[in-house]
């Protein structure tokens, strides 16, 4: 027996659903059309459809898709190395990694599941996202992921590959956003390394807000002087707007 198949037939030994809603099998035919790929076990698909806030709905799904979520982000990573590795056989590890983690960080995904429609199939309660952008994005992003493992589960690694290749290499090679680089933390780490300065550290200034609308205030500290601030939705945005700004007040 195939790795494959004994994945696909352990995942749904342990998937004890007797049936999928009308609602939700509408879903997942519209989705099978999209994507044009026929699913051998639609459960797989529903589950990585289902945002944890659904199971607060009537449903016979009982849990989300965190788990194959899990799944296809090991397998994203290692089809896109892959295809980096052969594509650029002149190009060092530190550039492969770079351009990797571009290609499937967060913002990367969402824009993939957006170019697929995948808001128009996800199970979730609006009641509990309340469409805001930040948690849409979050949810989008990892839905995705989690229909890449339900892919790779469903109908091999193959048809996986095609997928990423599809849904999020090709427009990535084809916009050249692969080569953008949005890790500004890591970018001022490099450049107060090569101008021999003090690493940068950030400082929490503010949390200001109700908890469902925060806004973070971070500001950056090289030495003992304050060279940037940022503001976000959570402390990881505002300390990339934070050595963003540092960046450009040290470059220019």
């Amino acid at each position: 027996m195939k790795l494959i198949d004994k994945l696909s037939a352990l995942f749904k030994s342990k998937t004890p659903i007797k049936h999928i809603s009308e609602y939700e099998q509408k879903k997942l035919n519209k989705l099978s059309q999209r994507i044009e790929l026929k699913f051998n076990s639609p459960i797989i698909y529903a589950k990585a459809l289902t945002h944890r806030s659904y199971l607060e709905k009537k449903t016979s799904l009982n849990k989300s898709n965190e788990r194959l979520e899990f799944l296809g982000d090991a397998i994203l990573g290692a089809i896109v190395a892959e295809i980096l590795f052969k594509k650029f056989p002149d190009e060092d590890e530190g550039f492969l990694t770079k351009t990797r983690s571009h290609v499937v960080d967060k913002n990367a995904l969402y824009e993939a599941a957006t170019r697929l429609g995948l808001k128009h199939y996800l199970f979730y309660d609006k009641r509990f996202i309340k469409d805001s952008e930040e948690g849409i994005k979050t949810i989008l992003a990892d839905c995705f992921e989690a229909l890449i493992g339900a892919i790779y589960i469903d109908l091999g690694i193959k048809t996986a590959q095609k997928f990423v290749v599809k849904w999020i290499i090709t427009p990535n090679f084809e916009s050249g956003n692969y080569q953008i680089d949005n890790n500004f933390k890591g970018q001022l780490l490099e450049y107060t390394h090569l101008q021999k300065m003090l690493p940068p550290n950030y400082v929490l200034v503010k949390a200001e807000g109700p908890d469902h609308k925060k806004k973070f205030i971070v500001e950056v500290v090289i030495g003992e002087i304050v060279y940037g601030m940022g503001k976000g939705k959570n402390k990881k945005s505002a300390e990339q707007e934070a050595a963003r700004n540092t960046l450009h007040k040290l470059k220019f």
